[in-house]
């Protein structure tokens, strides 16, 4: 497969980048942050987000969506990371849509993500770092189940309308199988959220859950083999992320390209200095390197291929490590400066850091390409 977007992705790409450049640009994120709001996004553009059909990407015509992949997907995420703009996008059109795709779940969902009145939220990570682990019980009670434990880093999980939590039913914390999934109300009795501001100032939540009780029809799959939805889910959110971390890279050097072409020293554009040209060149290679590696796993997730997932673990890790040093590399070349609230470029560093560890950071995916290589 090529290595660049079709005529009609490419249609895509520049609609997104005008819509989302004019909707939410950073100073959306800075408006947001400044006054404290307590959603973590806007709602209303949100709903401007399904007008525009992006919501219903990954949607199936059948039930309403665009029934596109996962290219398409990244292209919209790559202008929602290069823009910093505050949306439940990778979480709720992507990730969740997959999970819940095949499932009875999706005659019930999908309509609300499609019309953008549905937000998701992800309960799958349990400690400081995302690890292969479940370890949060979910026990047989009635005709349904009992919930409890605790998760943490849940994305918009304070305001969600629906969380897809994954619970153990059977085994030992790393096994692979014993895993359920539940589609679990936020506003569920015995459900609590303590939300937190990351470092990008997004927000992010604890959740407590104290026996909540949820029936048979909560369960996404089938019991003990959730394994499959949460892959799906988890493969889905990882290129998403990528996609996302692109953005952010690709942002944060255009920032610098320009910078270095406007600011003067000694009497001379500090661009024309070999050495920040060096520097600028090699930036500029990790990122296509790293475009390169998102591209071919969107494009192996939407065939199927059976080697999607070290595609998607490369490309993670990759432009984890890229988009790292182009953030890095923009803030030294701004000096001074580029520390200062005034400026872009220190909000592009901290989401960069924030995406990197979301869905596992670069030494979790090596680890990951190691394990399948039988290391």
């Amino acid at each position: 497969m090529p290595l660049y977007l079709t005529e009609e992705q490419t249609m895509l790409r520049d609609t997104a980048k005008d819509f989302i450049a004019d909707a939410a640009p950073v100073k959306h994120m800075r408006a947001l942050r400044d006054a404290k709001d307590a959603t973590g996004f806007s709602r209303d553009l949100w709903k401007q987000f399904a007008e525009m059909g992006f919501t219903g990407i990954l949607i199936g015509e059948e039930d309403g969506g665009l029934g596109l992949g996962h290219v398409e997907a990244g292209v919209v995420l790559e202008e929602i990371g290069r823009n910093l703009s505050p949306s439940p996008f990778l979480a709720t059109a992507v990730a969740a849509v997959e999970a819940l795709k095949g499932t009875p779940h999706a005659s019930r969902f999908f309509p609300g993500i499609i019309s953008g009145d549905t937000v998701a939220a992800l309960a799958i990570d349990e400690t400081a770092k995302h690890r292969a682990t479940v370890s949060m019980k979910a026990e047989r009670s009635g005709n349904g189940f009992k919930l409890t434990g605790a998760k943490q880093f849940v994305t918009h999980g304070h305001v969600a309308d629906v969380i897809i939590v994954a619970a153990r039913t059977a085994g030992a914390p790393d096994d692979a199988d014993g895993v359920t999934l539940f589609a679990v109300d936020r506003h569920a009795a015995g459900l609590t959220a303590e939300a937190e501001r990351l470092a990008d100032s997004s927000l992010a939540a604890r959740l407590k859950f104290d026996g909540v009780e949820v029936d048979a029809d909560a369960v996404i799959g089938e019991v003990d083999h959730g394994g499959d939805p949460l892959n799906r889910l988890l493969r889905a959110g990882r290129a998403g992320a990528a996609a996302e971390l692109l953005g952010v890279g690709g942002g944060a050097m255009d920032m610098t390209v320009n910078y270095l072409k406007e600011r003067k020293q000694f009497g001379v554009r500090i661009g024309s200095f070999q050495a920040l040209q060096h520097r600028a060149a090699h930036l500029y290679s990790e990122m296509e390197v790293a475009r390169a590696a998102v591209l071919k796993a969107q494009q192996l997730l939407d065939s199927g291929d059976a080697k999607a997932d070290e595609a998607v673990s490369v490309a993670k890790a990759m432009t984890a490590m890229a988009t790292t040093l182009a953030v890095q590399e923009g803030v030294q070349m701004h000096g001074g400066i580029g520390m200062t609230d005034e400026y872009d470029i220190g909000f592009y560093m901290k989401r960069g850091r924030v995406l990197a560890e979301m869905f596992g950071d670069a030494n979790f995916h090596a680890d990951q390409l190691a394990r399948a290589a039988g290391y």
